[in-house]
């Protein structure tokens, strides 16, 4: 059995068993002061109503739009533009495709993979000029990645045509 140990007249926590009170001791003194826990505590009670507004998807959206507009380089805006247009050109496409009928279906597949072929290109060109990714393709230029681009659009293109036959 472990030993007894004295009393003191200050208030305490609930004891613990003899067992888990070494392991205890040494987490008290590890873990950092418990301070941010009531500093949390205190600025979600009092802020409850701000709370229930950042939940709120309009402003969350308004807050990611402005984020966007004021960090993003205008080269990386028009590149997320053509990219839009070509998710419309895409879905387009398919809708077409849908409602009205597939009958020369090897022209659907021509268009729908060149439009999908396309957007992947374009988001290569976007990852690769991002001023954010500049570090992971240090040895790539701005340039190179734009001849890659259309060398690669050339070939899809290409190949989209012969199969439309």
């Amino acid at each position: 059995m472990a030993p007894k140990r004295p009393t003191t007249s200050t208030p305490s926590t609930p004891s613990k068993p003899s067992s888990s009170t070494t392991t205890s001791s040494t987490t008290a003194t590890s873990t950092p002061n418990p301070q941010p826990s009531k500093t949390a505590l205190t600025s979600s009670s009092s802020s409850s109503s701000t709370q229930s507004s950042s939940n709120n998807p309009q402003i969350i959206l308004q807050q990611l739009w402005t984020s966007y507009q004021r960090r993003t380089p205008q080269r990386v805006k028009l590149i997320d533009v053509f990219m839009g247009f070509l998710v419309v050109v895409g879905v387009l496409q398919f809708a077409y495709c849908v409602l009205v009928g597939n009958y020369p279906f090897n022209a659907f597949l021509s268009g729908f993979s060149a439009t999908v072929g396309q957007f992947v290109l374009t988001a290569s060109l976007r990852i690769q000029t991002n001023p954010e990714n500049k570090d992971e393709f240090k040895t790539v230029s701005h340039e190179r990645a734009f001849a890659d681009f259309v060398l690669g659009s050339l070939i899809l293109h290409f190949f989209c045509v012969n199969f439309i036959n």
